[in-house]
């Protein structure tokens, strides 16, 4: 079997983990998150349009003829299925949509309905947002907690890190690219932590076992061992994973494509944290087989 030195590219791969960490701070703090409906309360209309020579365009200078604040339209399905989301500040008034159907009938000239309407006001996105900071926040606390049980200390600093630079990094990209951020995306987030945990758990116990397998092999070498012995598990699980994702990408329509590309940079940022974040703190923190047996003494 061929032996891969992951651990020559330790301190690059931590100086460009470093990087990707500072740019997606920073973008996260001045740039923010683009919120979807579901966290800055708005109107989702899935609008058909039975007029194949009706262009995105026309819908989009159709709606803003209306004066809604934040019309954004895209895409969806077919050729003549759009997705369009606007500010709605009158959520109170149970007829606005229809309002806003007979004035877009007058105003575009052409025949379309409306096949799924969806409200979420103020309040409710709100504490939509808070629910998913807090979903976030508590599952991080459950694996650093199930981490420092199951291993040592130093295990799970190693751990939680490779999680934090996981959701931290996947944010950043959705901040710099202003991609959407709805409720999907914080189920692919908690997905992620899962996925991300559990590839570095397998390598974990693989270095524990060696750990006390092999009492005369630094750490050093003895995680690019453990990352060897399990790379072929590793291997399987990505791929086969990313063929389903990329999958979903592609041919599974606009509403998947948020969800989807998060679970693609959560299976690529979860296997390259548990290699090159979760196993050089461990060497950082210069674990030995002193470490794990000394609750046995």
């Amino acid at each position: 079997m061929r032996t891969f030195y992951f651990n020559k590219y330790y301190k690059s791969a931590n100086v460009l983990s470093l990087i990707l960490i500072i740019i997606s701070v920073i973008f996260l703090i001045f740039k923010g998150l683009n919120y979807g409906v579901d966290f800055k309360g708005g109107t989702l209309i899935e609008l058909r349009v039975h007029d194949k020579n009706i262009s995105i365009s026309n819908v989009r200078d159709s709606f803003n003829s209306l004066n809604l604040n934040g019309v954004n339209v895209k895409k969806f399905g077919n050729q003549t299925d759009y997705i369009v989301k606007f500010q709605n500040t009158d959520v109170k008034n149970p007829d606005f949509v229809n309002e806003i159907k007979n004035n877009l009938k007058n105003s575009s000239g052409y025949d379309f309905s409306f096949r799924r309407v969806e409200n979420v006001g103020p309040k409710v996105s709100s504490e939509l947002l808070k629910s998913g900071i807090i979903a976030i926040a508590l599952s991080l606390f459950a694996m650093l907690f199930y981490i420092w049980i199951r291993f040592e200390w130093q295990f799970s600093i190693g751990a939680i890190m490779a999680l934090f630079h996981d959701v931290i990094v996947t944010l950043g990209i959705f901040s710099i690219f202003s991609l959407e951020i709805n409720l999907s995306i914080v189920a692919a987030v908690l997905t992620i932590v899962g996925y991300s945990m559990n590839d570095t758990v397998v390598i974990y116990d693989r270095v524990r076992d060696n750990l006390k397998k092999y009492s005369n092999i630094q750490i050093f070498e003895l995680t690019n061992i453990s990352i060897n012995e399990t790379l072929s598990r590793t291997i399987i699980t990505s791929i086969t994973t990313l063929l389903a994702l990329v999958s979903i990408y592609v041919f599974g329509g606009e509403i998947l494509k948020g969800f989807s590309f998060a679970m693609i940079l959560g299976v690529f940022f979860g296997t390259y944290s548990s290699i090159y974040i979760a196993c050089p703190l461990l060497v950082s923190l210069n674990v030995t087989q002193k470490t794990v047996l000394k609750d046995k003494d």
